[in-house]
């Protein structure tokens, strides 16, 4: 509701016809410019009207049916009142081991490559560097919090599987720092993924096997 408001808020300011305003929204997409934006609105444009209210209905039902995970915070489906995910809910997940990653598409690129049986936390994003307020960027206490009670039923190792760029790095070493004293407490390993992934690689681009090498060559 709030988001809602606020894009609407921002718009109706605005002296725009509908076409305007979804190239406007469109163009806060990740990737997405304005050129490209706009030919997303012509495109819909062109199609039948069923096309694009079958979209709209999509949008609404993604709202509706998508949840947060209370144990790993990532996204997941379910129409029903479930508070945890299939992988949390799985008892044949490695519980021994949880490999954090910044966004929801890490978490789907590394289960898809199947190197991996353990349990995911989404921190969800990266630090900028010489940012001032770290623990406002990213799920830190979360992490504190389930990575303690995961301490308490068997876990043994903490994975970073951040990505292999600057704020990645950072991240991970802002993550590492914090997390030290919990694992001094339990005895936790914190290990971080190996140079299967060369300097400047995103995890959510990375290949399958590259992802694997990653995980087994861990230090």
């Amino acid at each position: 509701m709030q988001a809602t408001l606020v894009i609407s808020a921002r718009l109706n300011n605005i002296d725009m016809d509908p076409s305007q305003k979804l190239i406007k929204i469109f163009s806060e997409f990740p990737g997405i410019g304005p050129k490209q934006a706009k030919r997303f609105v012509y495109f819909l444009l062109t199609r039948p009207r069923g096309y694009v209210e079958e979209i709209s209905k999509l949008f609404a039902d993604l709202k509706r049916q998508t949840k947060i995970c209370s144990e790993c915070f990532r996204y997941f489906n379910s129409e029903t009142d479930e508070k945890i995910c299939k992988i949390c809910g799985n008892k044949n997940r490695d519980i021994s081991e949880l490999l954090v990653v910044s966004r929801d598409v890490d978490f789907e690129n590394v289960e898809r490559s199947g190197g991996y049986k353990g349990r995911y936390f989404v921190v969800g994003g990266t630090i900028p560097i010489l940012d001032k307020e770290p623990e406002h960027r990213i799920r830190i206490k979360e992490l504190l919090a389930h990575a303690e009670k995961m301490s308490q039923n068997g876990l043994k190792e903490i994975i970073l599987g951040l990505d292999a760029n600057t704020e990645g790095e950072y991240t991970e070493e802002y993550i590492k720092r914090t997390l030290t004293p919990l694992a001094t407490k339990f005895a936790l390993k914190i290990t971080t993924l190996g140079r299967g992934l060369s300097t400047g690689t995103e995890l959510e681009y990375s290949d399958s096997d590259t992802i694997k090498s990653a995980i087994g060559n861990r230090k």
